[in-house]
């Protein structure tokens, strides 16, 4: 029943973000400008819809709150076209772990790999609201998409997110021939929480411990800084992702007393030489716009070569909304075409990492 309500209001988005553009303006209401940025009508008219469909994910219990963002997520996600996916158990720091395997179609040859971590202020999401994401990234850029479905906060606090995610990735690394990956292929990505996780997995990688390192970063609006709150956290926190949520988030995940500076929890602080390019999306109406600018400012400081892309009229969490209109597709269309191309090619050389030892 509940998949039956979510692909309802699907088709119900589909059918206006299909309106004209004259006509989807009129409905998404006066546009609404910040800092010289337009919201995008499609983001507006999503957020209407948001605030009469009940109760904020953020404002019920978590265990609610969780079910409710599914649902939404499935809503805008839909169930894209994938050659196969394989869910596979692994041997994990707390138990079992899950990873699910998305395997374009028309693929049968080694290929490269993107792992992913899912975002949701490391206390919401799993695999299946991610699921459409992981489709479509695999479909897009041809790659293989392996999917980890790391503890949450607060059962599981930190540092539990981050060894889930690095016992991922070394048994990828270990078991690429097996699994039908290129090892020297290998891209680490995620979004928000999961793109901050990514952001941590590859200074871990790169500066040894886990293995090789990956050759490429995808960071879609990356929380990376807990420790300072610029600007856009302020501005921008009615825009889906609300101060609430990103309190809960904190108080759920980092242990009282914890060092906000640690690079583990907030990767700005780290050691970003000899780290892989980077692709760093953020969105115009985000909170976490700041930090993710000032992250890619610092990558490159550090020598590390990083396209940054800044999406203007859109807002935290576009990329789950692939399956529906055309501002969401798009944005995520150019990361996939970033990742399709760092990865279509091996390195010229081979990879190395500094060994030193890692707590």
């Amino acid at each position: 029943m509940a998949r039956a309500i979510d692909a309802a209001r699907r088709h119900t988005l589909q059918i206006l973000l299909r309106m004209p553009a004259g006509v989807l303006r009129r409905m998404a209401g006066r546009p609404v400008e910040i800092e010289g940025n337009v919201l995008d009508p499609e983001m507006q008219l999503i957020l209407a819809l948001q605030r009469v469909e009940g109760r904020p994910f953020d404002e019920r219990p978590i265990p609610s709150g969780r079910r409710a963002l599914l649902s939404s997520s499935r809503a805008v996600g839909g169930n894209l076209p994938i050659g196969a996916v394989t869910d596979r158990d692994i041997d994990g720091p707390g138990g079992p772990l899950r990873l699910r395997f998305y395997t374009p179609r028309g693929l049968t040859t080694t290929s490269p790999a993107l792992l992913y971590a899912h975002g949701g202020g490391w206390i919401y999401c799993d695999l299946d609201s991610h699921d459409a994401v992981c489709r479509f990234l695999a479909e897009r850029a041809g790659v293989r998409v392996v999917a980890v479905d790391y503890r949450l906060a607060p059962e599981s606090p930190f540092p539990a997110a981050l060894h889930d995610v690095e016992a991922a990735y070394s048994f990828v690394t270990a078991n690429a021939a097996g699994l039908g990956i290129d090892p020297d292929r290998i891209a680490v990505g995620g979004d928000s929480a999961g793109g901050n996780l990514a952001a941590v997995l590859a200074q871990r990688a790169a500066h040894g411990g886990l293995g090789a390192p990956p050759v490429f970063q995808l960071l879609i609006y990356p929380g990376v800084d807990v420790a300072v709150k610029r600007p856009s956290r302020a501005t921008f926190a009615e825009f889906f992702l609300t101060t609430r949520f990103m309190d809960l988030a904190d108080e759920s995940y980092i242990p009282a007393g914890a060092d906000r500076t640690d690079p583990l929890l907030s990767p700005i602080y780290g050691d970003l030489t000899g780290l892989p390019p980077a692709y760093l999306v953020t969105a115009g109406f985000d909170p976490l716009r700041d930090e993710g600018e000032a992250y890619a400012e610092k990558l490159r400081e550090a020598g590390v070569e990083v396209q940054y892309v800044l999406e203007p009229g859109l807002i935290h969490s576009f990329a789950n909304m692939v399956g529906v209109g055309r501002s969401g597709p798009e944005a995520m269309g150019r990361a996939a075409a970033a990742l399709r191309r760092a990865l279509s090619t091996p390195p010229s050389v081979p990879r190395q990492y500094r060994q030193h030892p890692v707590d």
